[in-house]
C-alpha cells in the first residue's frame, strides 16, 4: 500500500509537470497568429522570453506624429548589430521619416519588403512558432503595427573559429582544408569543389529542446535514390530532446547499433568527403560539430586514405596492404604470442625457445595475466594522453611508456618480450584510426580465446569475427563489399589501387540505376526493407 502510493505521488507529479509545461508562456501552438497590435506582440514575446536577459526588443516610432510604429526583435550576441542598423534601423528611419500613415497599412510591408530593407536574405513568418523559431535561430524579426506578419532579415554574425587542418585526419598531400562547426560554412566548403547544381542540401530540424540543423547532402544522379530515401526515414524518425553532436545522429541511425564496426562514416576532410560524395554516398552534416557523417559505410574504407589518390597507384597499393597488415598484427600480436608459449612450443624454432625461457624465468604471472595487464596499461597511458592537455598529454605518454616498461622489466613484473609485443601493437593500433575502438576490444576476445584454446582459439574468433562482418549491412549495401559479395569491377579500389586515369566507373554497387553513364543492374542487397 505503501508502494502504490509513491508510485501514485510520483505520477501526480509527473501530471502537474506536464500542466505547468502546457501552461507556461514558451509552449506555443503551431497555428498561433501573430498578434496585429505592437504592444500586444510585445507581450507575448515578452511571456515567451521571460528570464532571457539576451533577448532584445527595440520600438521604432517614424512618421508623420509618430503614425507609423515598428519594432525589432533579436537575441543579443546571434545578430551583428551593425549590418542590423545598417540594413534595417536606419535605412526605415530615414524612409519613413516624414511618412503620412494611409489606410492600407499592407502598403508599408510590401514597401519595408520591396525597397527599404537592404538586405538580400528577406523571409515572412506567418505565426508565432515561425517567429520564435527564427529568432533563437539568430535571426532578427520585424514587426509591424497592423500587420499579422513579420519580416524574418538574416543579419547573422559570424561565429565559430577559421577553417583549418583538421588534428584527426592530417594528409601528406592534398587539401589543408578541414570542416568546422559552423553548418553554413561546412556546405560552402563542399560546394566550393563541387560547382553542380545537382548537389543538393536537404536542411531539417532534430532535437525537440536544442532544434539543431541537419543538412543531408548528395548528387541527384549519382546517389542511389532509394539510400537517399532511407536516409531520410531514418532521420525523421529521431525523437530526442538533444542532438549536440554527429556521434548522436550516428549512434540512432546506424544498421546494427550492437556491433562494434562502425556502419557510419565519418570525416573532418572537405576533400575527402567530395570524393565520397562523387562515388555515389550520402553525407549528414550537423551544426554545431566539424564532423561530417557518411552512409554508406564499407570496411575497405577503413584501410582507405586520401593520400592514396593523389600519389602513385603502386605506392598506394603497397600503403593499403601495409595498413591492413598492421591490422591484423594489433588484433593478432599478442593472442599468438600468449598460443605459442602456453599451447604450441614445438613451432618455436629451438633459439628463440631458449630466449623466451630466460626471458620469462623468474615472471610471477601466466603470459595471458602477463599480456591483459601490459595492455591495460597502455591503454591507460593512451586514454591520459588523450583527455589531458595537449602539450602535458604528449608528454605523458612518451615518458610514461619508457618509464612504465623500463621499470616494469627491472621489477621482474614482465619480460622484454612481452614489452616489445605490447609496443608492436600500440604502433600498429594507430594505423588504421577508425577501427581502433574495435581493435581495443578484439583484441582481448583473442587473448581470451587464445589462453584456453590456442591457436584453434584465435581461428575460431577469427571466423566469428568475419562472419559477423559478412552479416553487416550499411543503408542496405553488404559491408565486405566488394569481396562479399564479390563484385569484379569494384576491386580496383580496394586492396590494390590502379591508377586514377583507370577508374573510369564509379564503385557499382552504389550506382544509381538507368543514369547515363553510371547504368547497372540493382542489386537485391540495396533494398531496404527493415
Amino acid at each position: 500500500m505503501g508502494d502504490e502510493g509513491v508510485f501514485e505521488k510520483i505520477k501526480n507529479s509527473n501530471r502537474a509537470a506536464k500542466q505547468n509545461i502546457n501552461s507556461d508562456g514558451a509552449c506555443i501552438d503551431e497555428n498561433e497568429p501573430i498578434p496585429q497590435a505592437i504592444e500586444a506582440v510585445k507581450a507575448r514575446l515578452g511571456e515567451i522570453f521571460s528570464g532571457c536577459s539576451d533577448f532584445m526588443y527595440r520600438e521604432i516610432v517614424c512618421g508623420e506624429n509618430n503614425c507609423i510604429k515598428m519594432s525589432v526583435a533579436y537575441i543579443n550576441g546571434f545578430v551583428d548589430k551593425r549590418v542590423l542598423n545598417q540594413d534595417v534601423v536606419r535605412p526605415v528611419l530615414d524612409y519613413f521619416s516624414n511618412a503620412i500613415l494611409q489606410d492600407k497599412r499592407n502598403r508599408i510591408y510590401e514597401q519595408l519588403k520591396e525597397c527599404v530593407v537592404n538586405n538580400s536574405d528577406i523571409k515572412e513568418a506567418e505565426n508565432m512558432r515561425q517567429v520564435v523559431d527564427n529568432i533563437v535561430s539568430g535571426e532578427a524579426l520585424l514587426f509591424i503595427d497592423g500587420e499579422d506578419r513579420a519580416l524574418v532579415i538574416g543579419v547573422k554574425a559570424p561565429q565559430g573559429r577559421q577553417v583549418s587542418e583538421p588534428d584527426t585526419e592530417v594528409s601528406i598531400r592534398g587539401a589543408r582544408e578541414g570542416f568546422v562547426e559552423n553548418l553554413l560554412t561546412n556546405t560552402t566548403l563542399i560546394r566550393k569543389r563541387i560547382k553542380n547544381p545537382n548537389l543538393k542540401l536537404e536542411i531539417m530540424q532534430l532535437g525537440e529542446q536544442t532544434k539543431t540543423d541537419i543538412c543531408i547532402c548528395y548528387i541527384k544522379g549519382i546517389a542511389n535514390e532509394e539510400i537517399v530515401k532511407e536516409v531520410r526515414d531514418r532521420l525523421k524518425k529521431i525523437k530526442t530532446d538533444a542532438i549536440l553532436d554527429s556521434g548522436y545522429i550516428e549512434q540512432f541511425i546506424s544498421d546494427s547499433r550492437l556491433s562494434l564496426f562502425p556502419t557510419v562514416g565519418n570525416s573532418e576532410k572537405c576533400d575527402k568527403l567530395a570524393g565520397k560524395l562523387l562515388e555515389g554516398r550520402v553525407a549528414i552534416f550537423c551544426d554545431g560539430t566539424p564532423y561530417v557523417l557518411t552512409v554508406p559505410y564499407l570496411y575497405i574504407e577503413s584501410i582507405q586514405a586520401s593520400d592514396d589518390y593523389y600519389d602513385h597507384a603502386f605506392f598506394a597499393t603497397f600503403m593499403r596492404l601495409l595498413r591492413l597488415l598492421a591490422l591484423l598484427v594489433s588484433n593478432l600480436l599478442p593472442g599468438m604470442y600468449v598460443a605459442l608459449v602456453g599451447f604450441h612450443h614445438t613451432v618455436i624454432p629451438f633459439k628463440l625457445m631458449i630466449t623466451l625461457a630466460a626471458s620469462r624465468q623468474g615472471i610471477p604471472f601466466s603470459p595471458f595475466t602477463e599480456a591483459v595487464l601490459m595492455i591495460l596499461a597502455f591503454e591507460l597511458l593512451r586514454e591520459a594522453g588523450v583527455r589531458m592537455p595537449r602539450p602535458i598529454g604528449q608528454s605523458l605518454s612518451i615518458v610514461g611508456a619508457l618509464v612504465l616498461g623500463e621499470a616494469s622489466v627491472a621489477a621482474g613484473i614482465s619480460s622484454n618480450l612481452m614489452v616489445i609485443i605490447v609496443a608492436i601493437t600500440a604502433v600498429c593500433s594507430f594505423v588504421v584510426p577508425p577501427l581502433i575502438r574495435a581493435t581495443m576490444l578484439i583484441r582481448f576476445v583473442f587473448l581470451a580465446a587464445a589462453n584456453f584454446l590456442g591457436f584453434f582459439g584465435i581461428s575460431s574468433v577469427f571466423v566469428a569475427v568475419f562472419i559477423h562482418l559478412c552479416r553487416l549491412r550499411s543503408f542496405g549495401i553488404p559491408y565486405m563489399a566488394p569481396f562479399s559479395p564479390l563484385t569484379a569491377s569494384d576491386l580496383k579500389d580496394s586492396l590494390v589501387v590502379v591508377p586514377i586515369w583507370a577508374m573510369v566507373t564509379r564503385p557499382r554497387i552504389l550506382r544509381q540505376e538507368n543514369v547515363k553513364g553510371a547504368a547497372g543492374v540493382k542489386r537485391q542487397e540495396v533494398r531496404l526493407k527493415r
